[in-house]
């Protein structure tokens, strides 16, 4: 007989197994009480032994009578064969009280809800790390991507930067050519002015220009200027240079031309640079200046 089934449904368990091991427990009996009454039977039926005497009348002188002969001592009667006793029928499991019946369902129910605990959280785990696995791959792309956009990003930067120095250059030139252009028309026109006065017998300013030579005054303002600009590391007083300077009313210097030099190449060139930094000249105390006059740069003067 099977148990019942933990939290399945109870059933009774069928009665004829138990009838038929109570008539088979009953026939066994019956065969061993009459194997007994047989045994018994058969040992009240033994031939009882009959002892005789036989006297022949002839013989008057006999010989006394031999002992009699002693009875052979009895077998002890064999025992019965005791017949196998039948098998003991397998009781029959108990029935299962309606106590253990609960308790069992109880126990399935407790270990059906740990096992789904168990696997809720092994599906908890699972999931935080296919998550966590997510937000890192995540996280690598973003950089990635995040890389490759400053990278592009840097490129059109440079392609930028480089289109724009291009650009400035260009407009650069083109502002020094403007300038230059604009300064060798203005030079042109006071050039042709100057001409036309001289041409006329005119006393005025440009005539004073063309003289070459200016009031002490106004040149020493200039050769001041100069001089602050002025860099040259050696000091030799025998050097001395001239150089004629050409400018617009602006005072700003468009021509340098040297009339004598110092000997000395290198304060040449210092006088030359500090010339060129000077740019706009001061000018006079009227607001005008000297178109084009010449200067001499005495280095005694210029320390």
């Amino acid at each position: 007989m099977k148990p019942a089934m933990a939290g399945g449904p109870y059933k009774v368990p069928r009665q004829s197994e138990g009838w038929r091991a109570v008539v088979l427990a009953t026939a066994v009996h019956a065969i061993l009480l009459l194997f007994l009454w047989v045994g018994v039977s058969w040992q009240n039926n033994t031939p009882t032994e009959v002892q005789a005497e036989i006297w022949d009348m002839k013989v008057q002188d006999a010989a006394p009578p031999a002992p009699p002969t002693p009875e052979p001592e009895p077998q002890p009667e064999p025992e019965p064969e005791t017949p196998a006793a039948p098998p003991t029928p397998t009781p029959a499991p108990p029935t299962p009280k309606e106590p253990d019946i609960a308790l069992e369902r109880l126990k399935a129910k407790q270990k059906l809800e740990q096992e789904k605990l168990e696997a809720a959280k092994q599906a908890k785990l699972k999931k935080e790390a296919d998550e966590k696995l997510a937000k890192l791959e995540a996280k690598k792309l973003a950089e990635k991507k995040e890389a490759e956009q400053k990278a592009k990003e840097a490129k059109e930067q440079a392609e930028k930067d480089k289109k724009k120095a291009a650009a400035d250059k260009l407009a650069k030139e083109k502002a020094e050519k403007a300038e230059k252009a604009a300064k060798d028309k203005a030079f042109a026109a006071e050039m042709s002015r100057i001409t036309g006065n001289a041409a006329k017998g005119s006393t005025g300013t440009a005539e004073k220009s063309t003289g070459g030579r200016v009031d002490g005054g106004y040149q020493a303002a200039i050769r001041a200027k100069i001089k602050s600009n002025l860099i040259y590391g050696t000091v030799d007083d025998t050097l001395s240079a001239t150089y004629q300077i050409t400018q617009l009313p602006t005072g700003e210097i468009i021509g340098v031309r040297k009339m004598k030099s110092s000997g000395s190449a290198a304060y040449d060139s210092a006088i030359e640079n500090a010339i060129a930094k000077s740019s706009p000249l001061p000018k006079k105390k009227d607001g005008t200046v000297e178109r084009e006059f010449v200067a001499d740069f005495n280095m005694k003067d210029m320390h």
